[in-house]
């Protein structure tokens, strides 16, 4: 098969499954998660029945591929800013703070019930690893320039800043979050 036809046939399946994704998502927040089928899905994303079951066996499946890409998404943007050029700490207050505030957003786009089983499974246990390493190897390179606390490992305040920071999600406001921050930031610094 010439190149062009594999890649036009891979950017098809892209398309069609991103349609799915969104029409999923949206469905979701209009009638609730119990309410959707996979029949006003395939209506909505103009695919047949057949052609969605090719895709995902069920709705389920399509909200956690959804939050598998929302979560790459964002460990892709927290990448971005710890390998920034620039001095350590303020890169780590970058990373802490964006990382805040996914958390503060993420409380207000689902129900208790479409957040439980979206934050269950494999991806998200790799994520929540994936966030410590992040948080560790920034917070090893603050401390290799002198400026975090000695006496707690690198390791150990990477999951302090995760644990502390997911309290931003029951925050009234961003004002609170980014104190939030600054109060997880002090926890850091080397002792007086």
């Amino acid at each position: 098969m010439p190149k062009l036809w594999d890649e036009t046939i891979e950017a098809h399946r892209h398309a069609v499954r991103e349609a799915i994704l969104e029409t999923t998502w949206a469905l979701v927040r209009e009638h609730g998660l119990m309410s959707v089928t996979m029949t006003q899905i395939a209506e909505r994303a103009g695919i047949g029945r057949a052609t969605l079951y090719k895709y995902f066996p069920d709705v389920e499946a399509i909200l956690a591929a959804h939050h598998e890409r929302h979560v790459t998404r964002h460990l892709a943007h927290l990448t971005e800013l710890r390998d920034q050029p620039g001095d350590p700490a303020a890169r780590l207050e970058a990373v802490l703070e964006r990382y805040a505030l996914i958390c503060h957003h993420r409380a207000r786009h689902g129900t208790e019930e479409l957040s439980a089983l979206l934050h269950r499974g494999e991806h998200v246990a790799q994520a929540q690893q994936q966030l410590i390493d992040l948080f560790r190897d920034l917070l090893a390179e603050v401390a290799a320039a002198g400026g975090l606390r000695d006496d707690v490992a690198p390791e150990e305040l990477a999951r302090y800043c995760l644990h502390a920071l997911t309290a931003a999600g029951d925050l009234p406001s961003e004002a609170s979050v980014h104190r939030l921050v600054a109060v997880t930031l002090a926890g850091l610094l080397p002792p007086r």
